[in-house]
């Protein structure tokens, strides 16, 4: 079984996030692990497509068998924005702030303030791909709360909480996040692998 996995990401959060989450038969290596130092291609339309462009750039320059995540916050009140955009909802400078001030005056006082986290997973081995969805339904709340997580962690509190992702503890926050579930499945799915 591969013991090895490159994560293609250049965000530190997630980076941590995925090496709380995996078990520890698996050792996470980062694009700085291998030498990737450039920015990969987030062009997508979808979430999906996103994922999948980012672990194939791997694959495709590399050779090397990875995975990549895209990850967006929709709003059903906002058409499920910022969706696909959810890190430069505000802007290029992928500011969290600015992201989250965005979205709670595009709300306003609108009542319906349902909103699910998705995260896509695209897996690489020898050139195919297999995708893994983990999806958590919440609601955004007036204004932000806790000071931990990332993204828009402090305005979003899953269904059946108190507490917005930003004041649970990593350990909590994991065990029912969007990532945590796909990559739930991503793991079920390589433990398998013969």
């Amino acid at each position: 079984m591969m013991r090895k996995l490159v994560f293609a990401t250049n965000n530190d959060h997630k980076l941590r996030e995925l090496r709380q989450i995996l078990p520890s038969e698996f050792e996470l290596l980062s694009l700085n692990d291998i030498g990737c130092f450039e920015e990969i291609p987030e062009t997508g339309p979808t979430l999906e497509v996103n994922a999948s462009q980012k672990s194939f750039y791997i694959w495709n320059k590399y050779g090397i068998n990875c995975f990549a995540d895209d990850t967006g916050l929709e709003i059903e009140a906002l058409f499920n924005e910022p969706g696909v955009f959810s890190a430069r909802y505000a802007g290029e400078d992928k500011s969290a702030d600015a992201n989250m001030t965005k979205v709670l005056e595009k709300l306003g006082n609108q009542t319906n303030r349902k909103a699910r986290f998705r995260c896509v997973i695209s897996l690489v081995i020898e050139g195919v791909e297999n995708q893994f969805e983990g999806i958590v339904d919440g609601k955004i709340l007036t204004e932000k709360q806790g000071q931990d997580g990332f993204g828009y962690d402090p305005i979003f509190i899953p269904d059946g909480y108190l507490h917005s992702f930003a004041q649970m503890s990593s350990n909590e926050k994991n065990q029912i996040s969007h990532r945590g579930r796909a990559v739930e499945l991503l793991v079920d799915y390589l433990r398998n692998l013969k």
